[in-house]
């Protein structure tokens, strides 16, 4: 059974505390209570904005699915799917193009480019399936961007 206690605004499960007390804030020099109320803050600040994005979500999914029961039976459209997901906010115009900077970023991450596999290797078909979907990630990022040019008789 899952027992909780109360720290200022914020019911917490007990095992959550422990977990912070003895395994995340030690060596970081932050406080408990500083923590506790940061993410009560943090809660508060965000919850509205949460709920208004669940409340989108929703009413797309209501949307998406009204249309799939209005068209059953129906030749599919694939052109007039995707004006009614426009027209509804599901799909944006593509985004012009940008550039991202990273700063902070651990030196594990920086260290070592690629993807990180984070498996047990005594295990040897978890690391094999995860190698697996690490490049299967990998081919589907590279052949579904425009990273390729389709020149000299290259394609996708």
């Amino acid at each position: 059974m899952i027992t909780y206690s109360q720290i200022g605004k914020l019911q917490v499960a007990d095992a959550l505390i422990q977990l912070v007390k003895q395994k995340i804030l030690p060596g970081t020099g932050i406080d408990a209570s500083k923590f506790w109320d940061d993410m009560a803050q943090f809660i508060e600040d965000f919850t509205p904005e949460n709920h208004a994005l669940l409340q989108t979500r929703q009413r797309l999914q209501s949307e998406i699915n009204h249309w799939h029961k209005n068209h059953r039976g129906n030749a599919f459209s694939q052109q007039d799917y995707k004006t009614f997901l426009k027209d509804i906010g599901y799909l944006h115009p593509v985004a012009e193009d940008f550039e991202i900077d990273t700063q902070n970023t651990d030196s594990e991450i920086v260290l070592q480019p690629g993807p990180q596999l984070v498996v047990p290797v005594k295990n040897a078909r978890f690391a094999l399936n995860a190698a697996n979907a690490r490049w299967g990630s990998l081919y589907d990022a590279l052949y579904g961007s425009n990273v390729i040019p389709e020149t000299e008789g290259a394609d996708k």
